[in-house]
């Protein structure tokens, strides 16, 4: 099976023959190593030398020079919005503080659709809708946006300005 061994970056992209394309989702687009499809039936062995975020817009080069472009496919998500740039503010800070992934704009953020944050962010004064698009969180300090520095993820609620402890941390 042909391998894909590396990611050309969107905005390094320059020739070369994009043959088929593959969508995956927030969650499939960290990856290191698995067996994939394209859309249009090219099958390859991604094989990084670790594990890689691909970004809407990426491609994946083949052994053979070929690439398959990187789609981000349309998630349910909440779309988070305010009456001021304060109020959005703080709105973040929340979110942020249960340390999910979060795609932050202008004047809206994006998280993962979940009836417990929608409810957060309603009683905080926001307004949380169910949309449909593909998704694209920060990747945050870290790198890959889904632990945070402790190496391991996980979901608690912290005091406002509070400190957090783990073993060995």
């Amino acid at each position: 099976m042909i391998r894909a061994t590396r990611v050309l970056r969107r905005d390094d992209l320059s020739g070369g023959e994009i043959v088929d394309r593959v969508v995956l989702d927030h969650g499939d687009r960290h990856r290191r190593r698995v067996a994939m499809r394209g859309l249009g039936g090219t099958g390859f062995l991604l094989d990084l030398p670790e594990a890689t975020v691909l970004d809407d817009g990426d491609a994946l080069v083949l052994e053979d020079g070929r690439l398959v472009w990187v789609e981000a496919a349309p998630e349910r998500l909440l779309e988070i919005r305010a009456p001021s740039e304060h109020a959005l503010r703080r709105l973040i800070w929340h979110i942020g503080n249960r340390h999910i992934p979060a795609e932050i704009g202008v004047d809206a953020v994006w998280i993962a659709d979940d009836h417990v944050l929608a409810e957060m962010v309603r009683g905080l004064g926001g307004s949380a809708e169910a949309v449909e698009r593909p998704f694209r969180p920060e990747g945050g300090a870290y790198a890959g946006g889904h632990a945070h520095g402790h190496g391991h993820a996980h979901d608690h609620d912290h005091a406002p300005g509070g400190h957090h402890h783990h073993a060995g941390a």
